[in-house]
Parts: C-alpha cells; structure tokens; sequence
C-alpha cells in the first residue's frame, strides 16, 4: 500500500476549493493565523513547477514559444503568467494541453509534501481546480467556500485590475458553483458576514 494510502487512514486532509475570487486565501489566512496546521497551495506549486530551468519551464517555452516570456524582467526569463492564463483562455486545445503538463506535476509534488506531513494529524490541501483536476482521492473531506457572483465579480475587478466583462468570463470559465457543490462535503459560505465563515471553521477545525 502507498504511504499516502496508508496516512489517508488515519490523517484528516481537508481539499479545500472554490471558485475563482471567492475568499479562499482569506479562509487560508485565517486557518494559518489561529490554528497550528499545515497549509499545501496548489497555486504555488503551480509557480514554482513553471520556474526557468526546470522541466514544466522548458515544456511550456517548447509549446508556445518566446513570446511566451516576460519581456518586463528580460535577465530572468520568466514565464509571463498573465499572459499564459489569457492564451489559455480564449483556446481550448492550449488550455487542454496545458493542464495535462501541470496537473500530474502538481499532484505528484503535493502527494510529496503530503508524507513529509505524515505525523501531522490535519492537513488542508488548497486546491482551485481540485475537481477539474481531479484531486479528490487525495483528501479525506472537502471543503468548497462560496459567494455570490455578484461579489466574487467585484473582488476580481479591485485584485486583478479587469473590466466587468472580464471578469464574469473567468468566473463562468470554472466549473459552476451547483456542480461544486455536489461533489463537496462542507460549504463555507465567505460573503460579507465574516463571523459566519469564522464560526463555520471554529466548528470544524
């Protein structure tokens, strides 16, 4: 049996998702500032895999290029992010090929980090694409914190300086709220009441 399979039995992992600008880093913040557990972010992960030099790095530049390159830092030679995200947005077969590169990196890199908090008696897994990736046989329960529209619109428009209409393309480019919510076990709903999500998690954690 795997040593992940072996730690799943007796280790609580905690997959926790949601849609884009939804409030997950402000329950992670608050998870990592009031209780002494482990916090593994697929989105940084996804950084460090796509770094010059390594092997998601030199894919990516062999896939789509230089002009795939950050021109802003020129001595670095890093993968432009924002521009990665726009490609991969407005073509399918970029986006489908993109995530069958990282996807499997990113979930072999987290089942690493994953034994080496074996000891660890909870772990929360923070994962955006968990059920487009399907990472669901690496968390014990899952956790999906939710918003209206209307206010993960508004987030996104102050955080990545976007229009409206940009920003309504990103969130309805997820999978949907509904479709989330059946595969979950908790919702945590992260609206302006902040004292609801603080309670919700005082209860669970």
């Amino acid at each position: 049996m795997d040593i992940l399979q072996k730690s799943k039995n007796n280790q609580r992992r905690i997959g926790l998702t949601g849609g884009i600008a939804s409030g997950k880093t402000t329950i992670t913040n608050y998870i990592k500032k009031h209780k002494n557990i482990p916090i593994l972010d697929a989105d940084h992960l996804s950084r460090e895999l796509i770094k010059p030099n390594t092997y998601g790095y030199e894919k990516i530049l062999d896939y789509f290029g230089n002009k795939i390159i950050d021109k802003s830092n020129n001595s670095e030679r890093e993968i432009n992010r924002k521009l990665l995200r726009k490609i991969i947005f407005k073509h399918s077969e970029s986006k489908e090929w993109i995530e069958k590169l990282l996807h499997p990196l990113i979930k072999e890199k987290m089942i690493e980090e994953c034994r080496q908090y074996a000891n660890n008696q909870t772990i929360v897994l923070v994962i955006p694409l968990l059920f487009e990736a399907k990472f669901e046989d690496i968390c014990t329960e899952i956790w999906l914190v939710k918003c209206s529209k209307e206010l993960q619109k508004k987030r996104l428009i102050k955080r990545d300086k976007i229009s409206e209409k940009e920003a309504y393309e990103l969130i309805n480019f997820q999978l949907s709220f509904e479709e989330k919510r059946k595969l979950s076990d908790i919702i945590i709903d992260n609206s302006d009441d902040q004292n609801k999500w603080i309670n919700t998690l005082k209860e669970l954690l």
